[in-house]
């Protein structure tokens, strides 16, 4: 392996990498063995096929992209090591040569690590404000699991009370149907309050084989942007309307659900809830700290390269969760009007605000010399083996350096808040003191 760098900043490093053949021959040996236990050749057992039955069966260029990011990954470490470069994220590759058989010609720009001068600790002040249980919250969930085991009967009259109605939905937004805006039987409950304001209330009374159409505000916190805080037409048809008995809150109830008593299971969500709010409360107090030390401490300038890879993360997030809701991220920017660049770029404050976040725990952590050590690493990869113990990618993905160093700072990380924690927040029973 050998490579040329020059620093086209003062925070940024530019690597160009060449790695032959003989060099990376290991690391094709192990992606054509990948390769075959994902797909089992004809003759062989997954993951046992020969490497030149491999070849010629799935070609080599296959195989070398397979191996592509190892063999980057090896490279990149070697060669800023040899440098002593200090770098922060991933790099940014862009491949100037791959062919099978011929050397491995790629570019790497990495952000090195600007100096950072963390705040004082001692004028950081967060106050945990915990509060109990709403005692009516805790009767609101007992009515949900009162609802998940009613009984329904279908009927002929209008839907009442806690009934249930099972609808065909469409809606419109300025008289034009929403992608993803049609429902085949969808079910709404009376007796639970709906996603929508005022949409139960447009749906009392109706009986099977009533249509309707009216208008709502959708909320203004909706997940789809597109859609919050929006007036939106709605088309419904009941296709049936039944009646629901909800079962008493008894000991019997209970112990279907797992408890001995009724005590017992109000016990045990007073208990739930609790802690919930607990965590809610101190996810809150790590943000205001984080925002504090932001606020006071100072940075030499941030690479792009580190902004850059903050917004992919916002993004790559961002459309997680749109599928986790069935909506396609090409949508929403159509509905929004916005080119993905155009988005990403929306994303450069909250971006740069994480950056600082990771470059003040990281700062941390080397001056308190807050260290994650093999035991602490190997537990936790051993609880993540175990979590995705049934998917085969995912497995694979933590044998991976990259994977492995990410989960190493997030372990560091953690360490670093606990040790914010105790010195700079104050709970309200230290103040009531």
């Amino acid at each position: 392996m050998s490579y040329t760098i020059k620093k086209p900043t003062p925070s940024t490093a530019e690597l160009t990498i060449t790695t032959p053949p003989a060099a990376y021959q290991k690391h094709l040996a192990a992606a054509a063995e990948r390769l075959s236990a994902r797909g089992a050749i004809k003759g062989f057992r997954p993951g046992k096929t020969p490497y030149e039955v491999v070849k010629r069966a799935l070609g080599e260029m296959t195989i070398l992209q397979e191996a592509l990011e190892d063999i980057v990954q090896e490279s990149f470490t070697a060669a800023i090591k040899s440098e002593g470069l200090e770098t922060v994220g991933s790099p940014k590759i862009e491949m100037e040569k791959l062919a099978p058989g011929n050397d491995v010609v790629y570019r790497a720009i990495v952000g090195l690590y600007p100096k950072v001068m963390v705040a004082d600790v001692g004028s950081i002040h967060v106050t945990v404000k915990s509060k109990p249980v709403e005692e009516a919250k805790v009767t609101e969930t007992l009515a949900a699991l009162r609802g998940l085991h009613a009984t329904e009967v279908m009927k002929a009259g209008p839907a009442t009370g806690s009934d249930k109605l099972v609808i065909d939905m469409d809606m419109f937004l300025d008289k034009v149907p929403i992608e993803g805006g049609q429902a085949k039987k969808y079910q709404v409950y009376l007796g639970e309050d709906h996603y929508i304001p005022g949409f139960n209330e447009q749906v009392i009374g109706l009986q099977k084989d009533s249509e309707k159409e009216f208008s709502l505000n959708f909320p203004p916190t909706h997940y789809q942007k597109m859609l919050a805080g929006k007036k939106v037409d709605f088309k419904v048809k009941v296709k049936d309307v039944y009646e629901r008995t909800l079962p008493e809150l008894s000991d019997a109830l209970a112990q279907k659900l797992g408890q001995g008593s009724m005590e017992k299971l109000t016990a045990l969500i007073r208990k739930n809830m609790t802690e919930e709010a607990e965590q809610k409360v101190e996810q809150t107090a790590e943000i205001e700290i984080l925002e504090q030390l932001i606020a006071k401490s100072s940075f030499d300038p941030i690479p792009e390269v580190i902004i850059d890879a903050e917004r992919q993360k916002i993004f790559f997030e961002l459309k997680r969760d749109l599928e986790r809701h069935g909506v396609g991220i090409e949508q929403y920017l159509q509905d929004l009007k916005k080119t993905e660049e155009e988005m990403r770029r929306d994303f450069t404050a909250q971006a740069e605000k994480r950056a600082k976040a990771a470059l003040i725990s990281r700062q941390i952590a080397l001056e308190q010399n807050l260290k994650v050590n093999d035991e602490e690493l190997n537990k936790e990869m051993a609880l993540m083996r175990e979590v995705y113990k049934d998917d085969a990618v995912a497995l694979e993905n933590l044998l991976r350096p990259a994977v492995k160093q990410s989960i190493a700072t997030t372990l560091q990380n953690k360490k670093v808040m606990a040790w914010l924690k105790e010195r700079v927040l104050k709970r309200n029973e230290e103040i009531e003191k």
